[in-house]
């Protein structure tokens, strides 16, 4: 069965997972979806990913969730722009998160990044999804 938005369903196996209480959590291998675990990865979110690669050319990515005095550090995670209703913003534009306490995540013409990163480089782009 085809996926409509794979990196919903990556978003939604983190939620799933972390109010499960589990300490990883794997998803199917794309190259945006490494990019946004990077990301997550460099902003604290998550202690980190590995990929794992299966017979026939299959890959997963195992996620290593992270947790502080038995709560999850993911507070929330929303998916911004779908496939049905894409949402750009100008640099000037780009979301604050919860004073900036929180992260929007941006698909730009330079890669994919953190907020704050977007307005270092003065690029906007798509908002990918945001994470407090």
């Amino acid at each position: 069965m085809s996926m409509s938005d794979p990196l919903g369903d990556m978003l939604t196996r983190i939620r799933n997972a972390q109010m499960r209480g589990r300490s990883t959590v794997s998803t199917p291998a794309s190259t945006l979806r490494k990019r946004v675990l990077d990301v997550l990865e460099s902003e604290g979110f998550i202690r980190g990913y590995t990929s794992v690669d299966f017979d026939g050319g299959k890959s997963e990515i195992e996620i290593s969730l992270k947790y502080f005095d038995g709560q999850p550090v993911i507070q929330e995670i929303e998916r911004v722009s779908t496939p049905g209703r894409r949402v750009y913003t100008s640099v000037k534009t780009i979301p604050r998160i919860h004073n900036g306490l929180g992260v929007s995540i941006l698909s730009t013409p330079m890669g994919v990044m953190a907020d704050h990163e977007a307005r270092d480089k003065n690029v906007g782009g798509e908002v990918l999804c945001r994470v407090f």
